[in-house]
């Protein structure tokens, strides 16, 4: 393909974006602070932090994981990961429930003792944000992260609750 093809791609997919970002809902952004379970091998306390944006259905998000290690044995797990959300608009189904997919990237640190083991990571889940009172919700969610690299437990799991503030 010659370049000429390659600029007219490019304007096109320019075009797209301009169009979308003037049709485009105000922006919702919401921050959950939350506490859980790693389920791989074994049941070990997981906390962490995501902070996000959403677009009417669509949302993105960081968010950081620490899972503590355990005598089992069983290895902490620390990710970073982006992810992209679809979401219901609102209370779409359910009044005061929010349904939500998603997936992402990113890095991950895998430890158990001296082992140690840093590389990147996929996730995919779901789950549901639930009003409270005003912009304060609970939001449950699992995923499944699968890691590159020479982790122990290539494919490890995780839920859990916490708090969201939305705004």
């Amino acid at each position: 393909m010659n370049a000429l093809y390659h600029v007219k791609i490019l304007r096109r997919l320019l075009l797209l974006l301009v169009i979308m970002t003037l049709c485009a809902s105000p922006v919702f952004a919401d921050a959950t602070a939350f506490i859980g379970t790693g389920t791989t091998p074994s049941n070990r306390q997981a906390r962490g932090f995501a902070a996000g944006f959403g677009l009417f259905i669509f949302g993105f998000e960081f968010e950081y994981s620490n899972i503590t290690e355990s005598e089992m044995p069983a290895p902490a797990l620390r990710t970073l990961m982006g992810n992209v959300l679809v979401q219901t608009p609102g209370a779409f189904l359910i009044p005061g429930i929010q349904f939500y997919l998603t997936m992402g990237a990113g890095g991950y640190t895998e430890t158990l003792g001296a082992h140690e083991v840093r590389n990147i990571g996929f996730n995919s889940g779901g789950g549901i944000k639930v009003s409270l009172a005003g912009p304060i919700r609970v939001r449950l969610d699992y995923r499944i992260f699968r890691l590159r690299g020479d982790a122990l437990y290539p494919t490890s799991h995780r839920l859990y609750g916490g708090l969201n503030l939305s705004f």
